[in-house]
């Protein structure tokens, strides 16, 4: 009898646990992700991989995945409706801008492979916004995806194309390290506005930071997005807005006691060494890099 109890008891352990164990595998097929879920391919995939995939092995990753992110970001999907707009935006301003001033081998071999998008910004807990990473050179993240509008879309106003033009500074920005992690910038550089780098960047503005000898407030932060702030800023805002960003600068001394002639002077020795940079390690005229990425810019705004 004693036996027979002892069966029945482990019979129905037995059965417990594999209804327990069927239960559990069922949940965990339904995750996102977890299950091997994948989805019908249709026109946005065939056109990132025909643009991008097949001629450069750029993967696109538009279908949501927070562990591309910070998990602790409240982030939102890129809009589908918005993908091929921004990837065909980008191909233009970024991509055949580059091509054609150096060649598509150096853009194989120094472009980043991944490009994950967002529809949101990031927003820090100093209140400053991310609007792009970027992992290794291998890796860029662009936030703010559902925003993009330019003169050919529905709803199109001319305020919109600061996020536009955002959009590529991020690029050009992200790009800019990549490049300068393959082969560093000039020393000299970093004797331009020695003294004058600070952590507190996000509480100066643009303007401020314009009559210390900066192009952004952000170039305050270091040497290296001083560097590509350069790169980006001279590169989306052209040769007239570097210019206007230049003798914009108003007379007398900034906060930290730097004269407008100094200013003036150290933006104009930073633009030179960027110049110089592109021309002697990369082999690529930037003024004419300028001007056509300046000019497909204005293409998609004006």
């Amino acid at each position: 009898m004693l036996k027979l109890k002892s069966l029945l008891l482990l019979l129905a352990c037995c059965c417990l646990f594999a209804c327990s164990k069927r239960d559990t595998m069922d949940i965990v097929e339904d995750i996102p992700g977890l299950g091997g879920d994948t989805w019908k391919q249709g026109t946005i995939d065939k056109y990132l991989y025909d643009s991008l995939t097949a001629p450069f092995n750029v993967a696109v990753k538009y279908k949501w995945d927070q562990f591309e992110f910070e998990v602790n970001k409240t982030l939102v999907p890129p809009k589908e409706e918005k993908v091929i707009p921004v990837v065909e935006a980008i191909r233009k301003v970024w991509i055949s801008t580059y091509i054609a001033e150096a060649d598509s081998l150096f853009f194989k071999k120094y472009c980043p492979k991944f490009l994950i998008l967002s529809g949101s910004a990031s927003w820090n807990a100093n209140g400053t916004i991310t609007l792009g990473t970027a992992e290794g050179g291998r890796k860029v993240v662009l936030y703010l995806i559902n925003e993009f509008r330019t003169k050919t879309m529905p709803g199109y106003k001319l305020s919109d194309s600061a996020t536009v033009k955002q959009m590529f500074h991020v690029i050009e920005h992200e790009f800019g390290h990549i490049l300068h992690q393959n082969t560093m910038y000039p020393v000299d550089f970093k004797r331009v506005t020695p003294g004058l780098y600070t952590g507190n960047w996000n509480n100066i503005s643009d303007a401020a930071a314009h009559r210390d000898g900066f192009v952004t407030a952000y170039a305050m932060s270091g040497f290296d997005d001083d560097f590509v702030e350069m790169i980006s800023m001279m590169l989306v805002e052209g040769k007239a807005g570097f210019d206007k960003i230049v003798n914009s600068i108003p007379a007398g001394n900034s906060t930290n006691g730097t004269p407008q002639a100094t200013a003036k002077a150290s933006l104009r020795a930073k633009e030179a060494i960027v110049v110089n940079y592109f021309d002697k390690v990369w082999h690529i005229d930037f003024y004419s890099l300028q001007n056509r990425t300046r000019t497909e810019i204005e293409k998609l705004l004006y």
